[in-house]
């Protein structure tokens, strides 16, 4: 009889292992294990890493400056565009134009972009002349135009 609880052991050391005293109850940060009883207060951690501070107003990211002398900025423009203008009583045409560093340089205008996306451009094609104003904010803009021969008009644009 004493033999078999050997036996037991022997075969299945893992399940025996698994039942020791003393691996009952407790939490981390709570080195008292026990089935019963109490404890007032776990006891405190303390953190490996110092508390952070708050910044002072005078520690405070700022914004970036644009240098000037570029034409106005307008880098978060940059790419191809292009713009439907429809006016009365001269129908509609279609332009290609390039942003790049603020400035606007399509297939018959030009112009410039600030970094706000307020636009102006102009141009001319035999002996027609034009000016437009107005602004791109993200991947579209918007605006009105009149032409030297009396035609007015609203104009949209889309990033390609």
């Amino acid at each position: 009889m004493a033999l078999l609880p050997m036996l037991i052991w022997a075969a299945f050391p893992a399940a025996v292992a698994q039942a020791q005293s003393g691996s009952a109850g407790g939490s981390i940060g709570n080195d008292e294990k026990s089935l019963s009883g109490s404890r007032e207060k776990p006891r405190e951690v303390e953190s490996s890493k110092p508390a952070r501070r708050a910044k002072p107003e005078s520690d405070a990211p700022r914004r970036a400056s644009r240098p000037s002398g570029d034409g106005g900025g307008g880098g978060n423009f940059d790419g191809t565009w292009v713009a439907v203008g429809t006016g009365s009583p001269c129908g509609s045409s279609t332009e290609r134009f390039v942003i790049s560093g603020g400035r606007l340089s399509g297939e018959l205008s030009s112009g410039s972009v600030s970094p706000n996306g307020a636009t102006r451009t102009s141009g001319s094609v035999q002996g027609l002349s034009w000016t437009s104003t107005g602004r791109f904010s993200g991947r579209s803009g918007s605006g009105s135009f009149v032409r030297s021969d009396g035609c007015t008009g609203r104009w949209t644009a889309s990033k390609q």
